[in-house]
């Protein structure tokens, strides 16, 4: 199963399991006026837009190359991360609203056994999806699966705590009740704000990794033809990036052996580095004269592309 066939089955699991979740909280929330299941709703429901964004973000990154757009549709797994970031941080503000209400007015609730059946069967199906998601993330690199894995996590996370309070309420304890609420709208904008980020840094065409550029370095270095290197740049195209630089060689070579050089490093590096989607090489003289380099006009070839992984 391809990278995208698996992240669409991930969002489609993510989306019943968070619908199932959003009518078992909310009712129960309703019934017992418990702020924290009630939070705990609002969480699941934005879980389902995240799930619902998740799928039709990763439809659109699957399709591959056209006219309009040469590198393919690979951002669009980062514009869906950055929607899902900002209705996630807008939902987390009415949840703290809520809650702070609540921990202001002292309200109360009605405790039942089925809030802590509820928060029993939340852990066990988030736990579930964030073990399978987490699996994905770290197999194909995706931000958009890696976002729903954080959120399933953090869902664990904050159930725990939500039933901690459920089992306060026992002894009519009822302010960690709104205290948790808080507490699952602080840790959401966090997580939020951290997806929007690290989205932002892609669409902004933030630089490869350090690690990445030496790895890169290296490979061309190896090469005792090549004896200049200039002009290093990268954008990312998706979750992987197009590099580009200038490569200098004897100018006693024939263009067509000095192309071959810059044809066989291209394929070299695409081939090695898999954050690498595409590499371009230009290739300058440089006349060797008395132990000494000199550069001369530049002779540019002309762009490869290097198809879709």
């Amino acid at each position: 199963m391809n990278r995208y066939s698996s992240i669409k089955i991930a969002s489609i699991l993510g989306i019943f399991g968070n619908i199932f979740l959003l009518i078992i909280k909310g009712a129960i929330g309703l019934v017992t006026n418990s702020q924290a299941m009630i939070a705990d709703s609002f969480n699941s429901a934005g879980d389902i837009v995240s799930s619902v964004m998740t799928y039709i973000g990763n439809k659109i990154a699957s399709k591959p190359s056209d006219e309009d757009h040469n590198l393919g549709h690979g951002k669009a797994e980062y514009i869906y991360s950055m929607l899902i970031s900002i209705a996630m941080i807008l939902m987390a503000l009415k949840i703290f609203n809520n809650s702070l209400l609540a921990l202001i007015h002292q309200n109360t609730y009605q405790f039942s056994f089925w809030l802590i059946i509820v928060c029993l069967v939340t852990i066990i199906v988030k736990l579930s999806l964030f073990i399978y998601t987490n699996k994905l993330s770290k197999k194909y690199n995706n931000l958009l699966i890696k976002s729903n894995s954080y959120d399933h996590r953090n869902d664990c996370i904050l159930t725990t705590f939500n039933l901690l309070s459920c089992l306060l309420a026992l002894w009519n304890i009822y302010f960690l009740d709104g205290i948790v609420g808080l507490g699952i709208s602080v840790w959401i904008i966090y997580t939020s704000i951290k997806i929007f980020i690290d989205s932002y840094n892609v669409l902004m065409d933030k630089s490869i990794s350090f690690e990445s550029r030496q790895k890169v370095l290296d490979i061309v270095k190896s090469h005792d033809e090549i004896k200049k290197i200039t002009h290093f740049n990268s954008t990312p195209v998706g979750y992987q990036y197009q590099i580009s630089l200038t490569i200098f060689v004897d100018g006693n070579l024939s263009t067509f052996d000095s192309h071959a050089i810059a044809d066989n490093l291209e394929k070299e590096i695409t081939n090695k580095i898999d954050e690498i989607y595409l590499t371009v090489i230009h290739v300058n003289p440089i006349k060797i004269s008395g132990g000494k380099e000199k550069g001369r006009s530049t002779v540019k070839r002309n762009d490869r592309n290097k198809g879709s992984k």
